[in-house]
């Protein structure tokens, strides 16, 4: 039986972060690649820090964190989520827009919105906290071009 079908609850916890120079990895949370290699993604890894050890929360938390020049795919979903800048800098596109976000920003990505992140560094890690609901849809990949979606400036 697997944790997340186990009838015995979780326990409580701390999750230890260990900031260097390569990344924010946090203790005994592994690092993964966040999807197969692809030309509509690059150097993004995951951190699922709340959701995948048998909480049962309605809520996921992860950790992304895109390497220098990477980005995350262009895409839309019917759920909403919430993204927190935890190290240095980049760009959201929400829509036709682009925001310049760094530490502490705040993303709200609403429902259906096409979105995508940038890290706009050459040299320097960008990382977010992103929330999303437990149970959610698949995303589904957009290309510049359709349905009037402009490419990312």
């Amino acid at each position: 039986m697997s944790t997340l079908e186990s009838s015995e609850p979780p326990t409580s916890r701390v999750l230890h972060l260990q900031p260097a120079a390569s990344g924010y990895h946090w203790v005994g949370v592994p690092v993964v690649e966040y999807k197969a290699v692809a030309e509509h993604h690059c150097g993004v890894s995951r951190s699922v820090l709340v959701g995948a050890g048998g909480e049962r929360t309605a809520f996921h938390v992860r950790y992304f964190e895109i390497e220098p020049s990477g980005f995350s795919s262009l895409e839309r979903h019917q759920h909403e989520h919430v993204v927190i800048v935890l190290r240095g800098q980049g760009q959201v596109r929400l829509g036709d827009a682009v925001h310049a976000v760094g530490f502490g920003d705040t993303i709200y990505v609403a429902p259906n919105e096409v979105h995508q992140l940038r890290n706009s560094s050459t040299s320097e890690p960008f990382g977010f906290l992103c929330m999303v609901d437990a149970e959610r849809d698949r995303p589904v990949l957009v290309t510049p071009g359709e349905q009037g979606v402009s490419t990312f400036r």
